[in-house]
């Protein structure tokens, strides 16, 4: 539905989430879980899914990367097995080492840093941004001053999108330019299309090949071979 390279790219993801869940115990993205449970208990409470949709996410984020990027990413997703402890995790919540991991990020896939963290930042700052307005209370009448309350909001984020919504938060943002999907590249292009063709030959030459083998083990049968031999002395006869 998303795209041959995005459905790739969300299959790795998977085998990533199934490796630290293996290692740890507990699955990526159990906080907003447990914020969803929380805030059925709490009256009156509205729950919004304020990140961006992953499928613009993974497009865009495959558009910014170039083939060898590609290649490189998907080697390093499809071979991850490093160990990872509870001890890391907790090492992950000091503030210097995220940054240092952020960096070394940034450094290898500047541009998927850029897609999958920046933009995002940018995106959940404007969600939360919406979420945290007043709220109108109802008026009896028309002539009735317009009187307001503000909005109690708990944003749970991952802790590496912090210091980007407080650096965003005080900007006047706009997400229509991190919300369009760009088009395919002519080498996204050349590659959907070797893949294609690739698959389809595999799935034909292995149709024929079946074929070929079921056509002879039928014809070598003893009862062909006799039925075949009636069908071609009834002409005779």
């Amino acid at each position: 539905q998303n795209g041959v390279m995005s459905g790739l790219m969300q299959m790795l993801l998977l085998k990533v989430s199934a490796h630290i869940t293996e290692q740890l115990g507990m699955a990526p993205g159990g906080e907003f879980r447990e914020a969803f449970k929380e805030a059925s208990k709490v009256p009156f409470c509205k729950f919004h899914l304020g990140d961006r949709p992953i499928p613009v996410t993974f497009k865009r984020a495959i558009a910014a990367l170039s083939f060898w990027q590609k290649v490189k990413l998907a080697w390093g997703l499809c071979f991850l097995s490093d160990p990872i402890s509870k001890d890391d995790v907790e090492k992950c919540k000091q503030k210097d080492l995220l940054e240092q991991m952020m960096a070394e990020m940034i450094g290898e896939f500047p541009d998927l840093h850029r897609t999958i963290v920046s933009e995002r930042d940018i995106y959940l700052t404007y969600m939360l941004k919406q979420a945290a307005k007043q709220i109108e209370l109802p008026r009896a009448s028309e002539n009735e001053p317009r009187k307001y309350i503000p909005a109690v909001v708990v944003g749970v984020v991952g802790m590496g999108h912090v210091p980007g919504i407080e650096k965003n938060w005080n900007s006047d943002l706009k997400i229509q330019e991190i919300m369009s999907v760009p088009p395919p590249s002519t080498s996204s292009k050349i590659f959907k299309f070797v893949l294609k063709a690739t698959v389809f030959g595999l799935l034909g030459y292995g149709c024929y090949r079946i074929g070929h083998r079921t056509v002879q083990f039928v014809l070598s049968m003893p009862a062909t071979q006799s039925y075949l031999q009636r069908l071609i002395e009834v002409p005779q006869q």
